[in-house]
């Protein structure tokens, strides 16, 4: 797997009214990323998403928003990746983990969806080959309470806690590129030590924990 990504995803809802949305973490790094290099998205019909380039120790970068919403991902990346002739190896999706409490980040190489129907779209068009960014945002405790959970925003101090940890990723970025993924995973899960997350109440009748 390419230990320098061409193509970082963030994934999230598109429009104003989810901008907020702890579902949107992926938007934020990417965003925060573009406003660091001072450049905007643009938006590309024909790849279903906004893009731009930015410069990461020398290495030229887009950063891509899908416009399709959470649960059909999939759909953008397919088509950024065979627009741009690169491999689901080539590219860094970063999204909102459940399983992780807020100001953590994880950085992971392939693995499966975790009920994540963003992630679930991806594997289905692209496979699992692909490096993810995995921001934490907590657990509501209750299966039955993930969808309302993650499609509102955070309390202040988790939005504190969250963008924390997304300026350390942001930082770690430049020891991806420079040193490769175990010496960026090494500095990223040593600056953002993991949390007790909050237990869940286990619903096993309930099978699809997250709808977008």
């Amino acid at each position: 797997m390419s230990q320098r990504p061409k193509i970082i995803i963030g994934l999230g809802n598109p429009g104003p009214e989810h901008a907020m949305d702890r579902h949107n973490a992926g938007f934020w790094f990417v965003d925060q990323i573009a406003a660091a290099a001072g450049v905007a998205f643009r938006g590309e019909q024909k790849l279903l998403g906004e893009i731009c380039q930015v410069s990461v120790q020398a290495h030229n970068v887009r950063l891509v928003k899908p416009t399709t919403f959470m649960n059909l991902s999939g759909q953008c990346m397919r088509r950024v990746i065979d627009y741009y002739k690169l491999s689901p190896e080539n590219v860094l999706v970063v999204h909102d983990e459940l399983d992780l409490p807020p100001g953590t980040a994880r950085l992971k190489s392939g693995g499966g969806h975790g009920g994540n129907n963003g992630l679930r779209d991806i594997i289905s068009h692209c496979g699992r080959d692909f490096l993810r960014l995995r921001i934490g945002v907590g657990h509501p405790g209750n299966r039955n309470k993930v969808s309302g959970y993650l499609l509102r925003p955070p309390p202040a101090g988790e939005r504190s806690e969250i963008l924390a940890a997304l300026d350390e990723a942001h930082r770690v970025l430049n020891t991806l590129f420079s040193d490769g993924l175990e010496r960026a995973m090494t500095r990223l899960h040593t600056a953002t030590p993991e949390k007790a997350a909050a237990p869940r109440e286990e619903n096993p009748a309930n099978k699809n924990p997250r709808k977008e």
